[in-house]
């Protein structure tokens, strides 16, 4: 799976208090939301399922009725979130009635978050082989040529 996620120098949040208001600006720095999106979007009323009930175990269909979304319009959303890691699958029912479950990796945002930070760690440190690696490849150039 793609781990995804917009980095841009920013100010913290703190000073607001309305939690709607951090979590869409939040969303929006990270590039899951779109710059037009509100507290009324799909995709942030999804994140919010797993904010506010961060221990519940949601089936996409049962996500498609409460967000009154297709199942591919929660699947597209669904899988930006597990794209950063900040969800956790799991299974409910047995036998042929087996279904997936969503919901926020270790039931709080803050650890899912830790996830998320050790993905652009080791995105970060790849960057920096790569480009280590081409400058090393620039003066063997230079040398060469």
């Amino acid at each position: 799976m793609v781990f995804q996620i917009r980095v841009i120098k920013n100010t913290p949040l703190t000073g607001e208090d309305d939690y709607e208001k951090v979590a869409v600006e939040f969303l929006k720095l990270i590039g899951y939301l779109p710059e037009g999106a509100d507290s009324n979007s799909i995709p942030y009323k999804l994140f919010e399922c797993f904010m506010l009930h961060p221990d519940k175990n949601w089936m996409v269909e049962e996500l498609s009725v409460h967000l009154n979304a297709t199942k591919a319009t929660v699947y597209r959303h669904l899988n930006k979130l597990k794209g950063m890691d900040i969800l956790e699958e799991g299974k409910e029912g047995e036998g042929t009635a087996v279904r997936k479950t969503y919901r926020l990796r270790y039931g709080n945002l803050a650890k899912a978050w830790s996830f998320v930070e050790a993905h652009v760690k080791v995105a970060m440190e790849n960057y920096g082989e790569t480009v280590s690696h081409l400058q090393k490849l620039l003066e063997r150039r230079n040398v060469n040529g």
